[in-house]
């Protein structure tokens, strides 16, 4: 049976932001991102990284610097927690593979690769980008506040999302009652 899942983006909802980071020893988790992530998994959720990491495609990061953050970030948050990370490397200019949010590819290629159920699954994330993703996916966008963006931007993002939540903790707490309630019947 197919399992809900939460998909996530990487910079500024769960790590903290460095342009084009490129150095695993750079990695920062975000405020109660570790609990969080470890409470979304014991109530039986997949999560799985879905990040836009237009340095390579811009050529300011290669491929493996990228997956050398990636794995510290597993490894902080705890080993198996995220099921998987999907990074796109094209830029919003030149994305040969039509995978950087908003488009839903990334998304879509998770659910078929781990037999996730998007009807009943969530998207974490700190921009619009992500939003939209989730909306074009068929999946409930619960926005976080802790990005560095134009409140113009944050704005258009709010009118995006499902949920808007402080941080990172808001986020799975609303997930979680989401989660009591379908259980319950409810939704």
């Amino acid at each position: 049976m197919a399992r809900a899942a939460v998909f996530l983006d990487r910079d500024d909802t769960l790590i903290v932001n460095v342009p084009y980071l490129g150095d695993p020893e750079g990695v920062v988790l975000l405020n109660g991102v570790r609990e969080g992530l470890w409470r979304l998994k014991g109530a039986g959720l997949a999560l799985v990284v879905i990040t836009n990491q237009s340095g390579v495609g811009r050529g300011l990061i290669s491929v493996e610097q990228v997956e050398a953050v990636n794995r510290r970030v597993m490894e902080l948050v705890g080993e198996g927690v995220i099921e998987r990370v999907y990074s796109c490397y094209g830029t919003p200019e030149w994305d040969p593979e039509g995978c950087r949010k908003p488009s839903p590819r990334l998304v879509w290629q998770a659910a078929r690769e781990l037999d996730l159920d998007l009807g009943r699954s969530f998207f974490i994330g700190d921009r619009r980008s992500d939003m939209l993703c989730a909306r074009n996916a068929g999946v409930k966008g619960v926005l976080v506040l802790t990005g560095r963006h134009d409140p113009a931007e944050v704005e258009r993002a709010k009118g995006e999302a499902d949920w808007v939540a402080r941080d990172f903790a808001e986020a799975v707490g609303w997930v979680m009652v989401r989660l009591k309630e379908a259980m319950d019947g409810r939704i």
